[in-house]
């Protein structure tokens, strides 16, 4: 890269897939990285009526994060089509299953386990809190079970041994469509 490119300039690359409308997830699943998600989201909605594409290849993290994005994602009015890129883990599972169209990259990898958590304080917070995660980990299994077709039991299941799953797997199990292939790749938006 030669000193002054474009690509040196902050936000370019970001500015350059939202002008594709494309969103990406990446890294550790938290609170910045759903926030930002989220807000490019509502935007690309309020800006147009086409598909948006969001890339997602992201670690385990907190489930009221997820639970943000998947409420997002099924609040927009525009549909969103996910392609899970490298590994979804714990939460991040039922953000690519909350896709309209939902693939899955042939080197992909999804972990069904219950999100990580650390809690702490008094045993009266920690027993509100444990009340809490429940309630919020109870929403997530219903929403997966309702992504994939399964019984929530078997979701439930699943998650509490920490199932891998490859992506003719993930296929099989109703976690995405199909295996992404280079075929697929949209073309490029002209202005």
């Amino acid at each position: 890269m030669s000193p002054g490119s474009p690509w040196e300039v902050p936000g370019f690359l970001e500015a350059q897939l939202l002008d594709q409308r494309v969103v990406r997830l990446w890294g550790q699943l938290d609170d910045n990285a759903v926030n930002r998600a989220c807000a490019e989201l509502m935007a690309l909605d309020a800006t147009g009526d086409s598909a948006v594409q969001l890339y997602v290849g992201s670690c385990d993290g907190p489930l009221h994060a997820a639970l943000s994005l998947i409420d997002t994602i099924d609040l927009l009015g525009v549909p969103v089509n996910v392609t899970c890129l490298g590994r979804a883990e714990g939460a991040a599972v039922g953000i690519v299953a909350a896709g309209a169209k939902r693939l899955a990259a042939p080197h992909s990898q999804f972990h069904l386990s219950e999100p990580d958590v650390a809690v702490s304080g008094n045993a009266s917070q920690v027993a509100v809190w444990a009340e809490h995660h429940r309630s919020q980990l109870e929403r997530y299994v219903k929403r997966l079970a309702e992504a994939t077709g399964r019984a929530g039991e078997h979701v439930e299941a699943d998650l509490s041994v920490g199932r891998w799953l490859g992506p003719e797997a993930a296929v099989a199990y109703g976690i995405v469509d199909g295996i992404w292939s280079p075929s697929q790749r949209p073309a490029p938006r002209r202005p």
